[in-house]
């Protein structure tokens, strides 16, 4: 079913600010940057380990205090085919927290639910771009 581990999220106070030590400090590289009505987003990774990413958040509207979850905002992983793996995983008792995946940045889907912690996880299909 899982292939890797997609990305670790990290919600940020400043974007720009954020992205700068990251690549000062560590050397990550920015793969993908945009934003939609709520929030600002950026994909990095490392040269010699592209496949595994940290998404950086900034929220530009108050959705709430992420602190009483976690201090990481998910975990995703990557599927082939999303749709397959939702159904696998509602068989398995799972509950997903919309309807429907929602598209990501780069053209593919994805869909959040909760582990049994309450942590959130993320399934991802990658899109083309």
């Amino acid at each position: 079913m899982i292939k890797k581990i997609e990305h670790v999220a990290l919600v940020v106070n400043d974007l720009a600010h954020s992205i700068e030590f990251y690549h000062r400090c560590f050397g990550f590289n920015v793969r993908l940057k945009g934003e939609n009505e709520t929030r600002e987003m950026a994909f990095l990774y490392l040269e010699n380990e592209p496949d595994v990413e940290i998404e950086l958040i900034r929220d530009k509207v108050d959705l709430g205090n992420y602190e009483t979850k976690s201090v990481i905002n998910h975990i995703a992983f990557t599927v082939e085919r999303l749709d397959e793996e939702v159904e696998k995983l509602k068989e398995k008792g799972v509950t997903f927290l919309t309807d429907a995946p929602k598209p990501t940045l780069d053209g593919g889907k994805m869909i959040l639910f909760h582990g049994p912690d309450e942590e959130l996880l993320q399934l991802v299909e990658r899109g083309t771009s």
